[in-house]
């Protein structure tokens, strides 16, 4: 019965106690004798090598609990923002969550942009106000900070006057005997409070200590009365999302799902619609896939083998094939609207990966396919025969070093990581290609591109008519556009850029299956190049917090990081400034940051937009193929003529 389940998200800032709390939760449910301990690496939720030896949560880990008959799936996250990926799909698996706030440090930069986060995709939770055991906590300043930083609509779950007052905002009898000075018994108060914070309309304010247990009874009480449980049929369509996925030497990856509708056990037969990218072209292809396993959660990883899992259940899955993070299982329609990649916070740099020994090289390529199975945001490239890798800072590239040292035996070394930039056309123009020789083909294409408004994507239509090219060769087009603008002249994505399809033609007896996909980027790379293309760089707003006396010296890093001050607010004796900077010239400002306020800062950040900037030969990024500008060496490419492929 998923009445009887609750799948639950842990979230807070780096540091606020999120994994001790978990750990105190698990030995309070008897899943395990002791705690863990974060500081000697110990903690359950901890699993991976690397995570145990720096102290961090670095991956999205599920654990089981059971309290009051009910089974709950928590779902613990990492706390620091270079691991965003991590904690954005940790949200997939969830219907209710726990945000973590430091007793002593209150309301952190990260706090905020997670509540946003919870709060756009109206996921209802509670607020555990955590550390309350140490000398300096301050519960009232917490709420203060929590109310006006985070949700006015909270309230201090053990004062009956707060509970009776944000009842009396939705419902009007709770409002008449407010008013009255009348405080409705628990038992009448809690029917109507609940569903009210399971609707997300209120949020609830806990206390206590992770460290001593104090306030886990109560946290643990919130989660079966206060947070909704699955929705979702076993008799419905089968609806489900890879939220993780890990490798496993001996039974293949093991794919962590959380399943919406529907049911899966051993043996069945699933088709899955993969995504993939070739020379010609990229698009969905229909696989088969057969389970040959389905485990529960638990304590440390996975659990005992269940033979099935029916909606609303966590569990991982295995005989899935070479599946990666963000695959969905059955109708993609039934999902929920926030199971989309890249919404939390996308890499801003890339870096090149060189290993110890040229030898290495094919086993780096395996290891890191590997590694972005499990992290879509990796996004491991090929350019000029060498991996590139993208990423978040620079905590993620020592955290990568250590994964490929400690579960690949691979020691490499990373290039200075470059800003990844975007490209987009500078005035309309038109592109024409004539692919009518060497025969056999016939491929005649005729664009219109123009500029397109900042953040709009790219878009395309057709107002060809089917006389003058078929539709199976314009829909050939539409899915080579994703490749064609993948490099722009100056070897980046293009982006804010409208193509339309204004004129062509194919050939009864010469045109070739793949001429068109061929073609499609030799039009687009001409009008590119008539147009002229500009260069856009990434715009990151930081929130930045530290003690009023840092202003002066913060202010003069970030005008010196060709950056501006969008506002500023100061608080007993804290400030926080909001300020939008080129990523290109903050890549190692956290690491000055921490220097600057001697370890007490804090800074979250985010893409803001992208903006053109000064173009300079040392912004280029190499070409993962032949450019199509290069017509004769292109086209030999593209018939397997010269060693690679036109998109290598």
């Amino acid at each position: 019965m998923t009445a009887d389940v609750r799948n639950i998200g842990i979230f807070a800032h780096v540091d606020a106690g999120k994994t001790t709390l978990s750990e105190r939760m698990l030995v309070r449910c008897g899943v395990i004798r002791s705690a863990g301990a974060v500081d000697a690496g110990t903690a359950h939720t901890d699993r991976l090598a690397v995570e145990r030896r720096r102290r961090i949560s670095v991956k999205t880990a599920c654990a089981p609990l059971r309290w009051r008959n009910t089974d709950i799936h928590l779902v613990d996250t990492p706390g620091h923002v270079d691991f965003a990926g991590e904690i954005e799909r940790g949200l997939w698996a969830i219907d209710g969550a726990i945000l973590v706030v430091s007793g002593v440090d209150g309301v952190q930069p990260q706090t905020e942009t997670l509540y946003r986060y919870l709060s756009r995709h109206k996921i209802p939770l509670l607020i555990f106000v955590n550390k309350m055991d140490r000398p300096t906590a301050d519960f009232s300043g917490a709420l203060s900070q929590i109310r006006q930083r985070l949700c006015p609509k909270t309230f201090d779950l053990s004062d009956a006057e707060a509970r009776m007052a944000a009842v009396s905002e939705q419902d009007d009898d709770a409002l008449a005997s407010y008013m009255d000075g009348v405080l409705w018994p628990d038992d009448r108060l809690n029917a109507r409070l609940f569903p009210l914070i399971q609707k997300g309309l209120c949020v609830p304010i806990l206390r206590g200590s992770a460290l001593t247990g104090d306030g886990i009874d109560a946290l643990l009480d919130g989660i079966v009365d206060m947070l909704p449980s699955p929705t979702g049929s076993a008799d419905a369509p089968l609806s489900g999302v890879v939220f993780s996925v890990e490798a496993d030497a001996s039974m293949g990856r093991a794919a962590w799902v959380r399943l919406y509708g529907g049911s899966l056990r051993n043996r069945d037969t699933l088709r899955l619609l993969v995504h993939e990218e070739n020379a010609y072209a990229e698009g969905d292809r229909s696989v088969e896939r057969k389970i040959t396993q389905i485990r529960s959660l638990g304590a440390d990883g996975r659990g005992e083998d269940t033979g099935e899992m029916r909606a609303g259940d966590i569990a991982c899955v295995y005989g899935l094939g070479n599946v990666r993070t963000g695959q969905v299982l059955g109708d993609p329609a039934l999902l929920p609207e926030r199971i989309h990649a890249g919404e939390f916070r996308e890499p801003v740099f890339m870096a090149k990966v060189v290993p110890d020994t040229p030898e290495n090289l094919p086993a780096l390529k395996r290891a890191l396919d590997q590694l972005s199975a499990e992290d879509p945001l990796l996004s491991v490239t090929m350019l000029e025969g060498a991996p590139h890798v993208k990423l978040m800072g620079t905590i993620q590239i020592e955290v990568l070093k250590e994964e490929l040292a400690s579960r690949f035996s691979i020691t490499v070394e990373f290039m200075p990581p470059t800003v990844i930039y975007r490209e987009t056309i500078k005035s309309a123009a038109v592109g024409f290609v004539a692919y009518t020789m060497p025969k056999p083909c016939w491929a005649v294409i005729k664009f219109e591109i123009e500029p397109a408004p900042r953040g709009s994507g790219v878009s395309f239509e057709s107002l060809v008519s089917p006389r003058d090219i078929k539709p199976r060769y314009q829909h050939q087009i539409a899915q080579a556009i994703p490749l064609a603008t993948r490099q722009g002249l100056f070897g980046w994505q293009v982006d804010d850029v409208h193509i339309r399809l204004v004129g062509g033609g194919d050939h009864e007896i010469h045109t070739h299956p793949l001429d068109f996909i061929i073609a499609t980027p030799m039009a687009f790379m001409d009008g590119l190049r008539r147009g002229g293309s500009e260069l856009l760089e990434p715009i990151l707003e930081m929130n930045l917090e530290a003690d009023e006396d840092m202003a002066g010296k913060l202010i003069g890093e970030i005008n010196g990081m060709r950056g501006s001050v969008v506002s500023t607010t100061a608080q007993n004796g804290r400030m926080t400034l909001i300020c939008e900077v080129p990523a290109a010239d903050s890549y190692d400002f956290p690491t000055r940051f921490s220097r600057i306020t001697s370890g007490r800062g804090l800074m979250t950040t985010r893409i803001k937009s992208y903006r053109a900037c000064e173009f300079a030969p040392d912004k280029c990024c190499p070409r993962r193929g032949v450019d199509p500008l290069d017509t004769a060496k292109y086209i030999l490419a593209a018939r397997n003529a010269l060693d690679g492929g036109i998109f290598d």
